[in-house]
């Protein structure tokens, strides 16, 4: 799944699907779409685009093929959104942990930690 794909699926709750035989979008009448009660954005769709944007920067040569939301640890003062998010650089596969803490009153990004594994 390419990052724009995952990046609509957090925005719109919606994926559209690409014709295997060509690098365009499918028409309106191919599209996978949630009923209308599942559409609203999930609650970690926010952090969800800004743990893509920023791995997409830290590592500017490799494709986002998969993305996992791991939860959310919720604190008195500051909470942690963890994702899981899956890359290729040429033939070369490995996760990339982040975690986004951020104060709960402000949603001010208090630290951004990364953490490369190979499962």
């Amino acid at each position: 799944m390419s990052a724009l794909a995952i990046l609509g699926v957090l925005v719109y709750g919606r994926f559209t699907a690409a014709s295997p035989n060509s690098n365009t979008e499918s028409t309106p009448s191919q599209d996978v779409a949630l009923p209308v009660q599942e559409q609203v954005a999930p609650a970690y769709a926010k952090w969800g685009r800004i743990a893509m944007e920023k791995v997409m920067a830290k590592y500017p040569n490799a494709s986002v093929i998969d993305y996992l939301h791991i939860g959310r640890e919720i604190g008195e003062k500051t909470s942690v959104e963890k994702f899981k998010l899956w890359l290729k650089e040429d033939s070369k596969e490995f996760g990339v942990f982040v975690n986004i803490t951020f104060n709960n009153q402000t949603e001010e990004i208090i630290n951004i930690n990364y953490e490369e594994t190979q499962r």
